[in-house]
């Protein structure tokens, strides 16, 4: 018998088991995959296009993409390390990764974009985002928040080839944001509902796990046993309505130096998915 007054101990923030299983440890296997990776449709470059609110962690992501298959630090895509409710990016950027052999470049690209800002006249405007989908933005095209891309711009690309259009759209969101903004939300089910009649296969990415929860900031492999984490991937599920296996939780490379495997697993995990994706679009195109 309890001689004094008990409580019973607080609910544990981690679930006993990981709901989502992971292979953590030696990512050779997911890296040579991507090495060796050649798409199945040879007319196509596979192009990954980033989307998403202000601040969200675009650029970084594709920092960190490029960290892991270069084996090493780097600082290609320009990313902001200030919260600011402006992006950061200003124009349509390819960025291509290089091979270990001097003028080679992996088969795949990513494309930057100005962030998602509430209201009118400000980010990105959706129908910029539309026409980038088709492949009829052109590269270092500058976005104007104030009016769309229209036939008649240099910026305009009037005959696309198979690579200049987009093939995977990835949705890159902070777990760590507060609740959405109604009207980039707007923005973003339309988004999703342009790539939707293109038949473009769409995944979402939630950065910034790591100052979410905290059991995750003390554990990168807590992730997918995180109770919080979990919830915060579901209530994204039903507002944006990406369902849950096309949703990936991942911390991008920040304030390291060196490389971390547990960082690189996540990276690789979801850059396989949206490669594999994106591959299997462009070969029925």
């Amino acid at each position: 018998m309890c001689l004094f007054a008990c409580s019973a101990p607080p609910p544990s923030p981690l679930l006993e088991t990981p709901w989502r299983e992971i292979t953590w440890g030696d990512n050779s296997k997911d890296l040579q995959y991507l090495k060796n990776f050649q798409p199945q449709n040879e007319e196509a470059t596979i192009r990954v296009l980033l989307y998403g609110p202000v601040g969200a962690g675009k650029s970084s992501f594709i920092n960190s993409v490029n960290n892991v298959l270069q084996g090493r630090m780097t600082h290609d895509c320009l990313a902001s390390a200030t919260t600011s409710d402006q992006s950061f990016t200003k124009i349509y950027k390819t960025y291509k990764i290089k091979k270990e052999r001097r003028g080679n470049f992996y088969p795949f690209v990513f494309n930057d974009i100005m962030g998602l800002e509430d209201g009118n006249g400000r980010g990105v405007r959706a129908e910029d985002i539309k026409l980038a989908l088709k492949g009829h933005v052109k590269d270092r095209y500058k976005f104007n928040p104030v009016s769309s891309l229209s036939d008649d711009d240099p910026g305009y690309n009037s005959s696309p080839s198979i690579s200049d259009r987009v093939h995977v759209l990835v949705c890159i969101y902070s777990a760590n944001a507060p609740q959405m903004n109604s009207s980039v939300l707007e923005k973003m089910r339309e988004i999703r509902e342009a790539a939707s009649d293109l038949g473009i296969p769409q995944l979402a990415i939630l950065t910034h796990i790591d100052s979410a929860c905290g059991e995750t900031e003390k554990n990168l492999r807590n992730v997918y046993r995180s109770k919080h984490l979990k919830k915060k991937m579901g209530d994204f599920s039903s507002s944006l309505g990406i369902p849950m296996n096309c949703i990936l939780l991942m911390k991008n490379y920040s304030h390291e130096t060196q490389l971390n495997s547990d960082v690189s697993t996540l990276i690789l995990n979801a850059l396989r998915l949206m490669i594999d994706f994106g591959d299997d679009y462009a070969d029925k195109l």
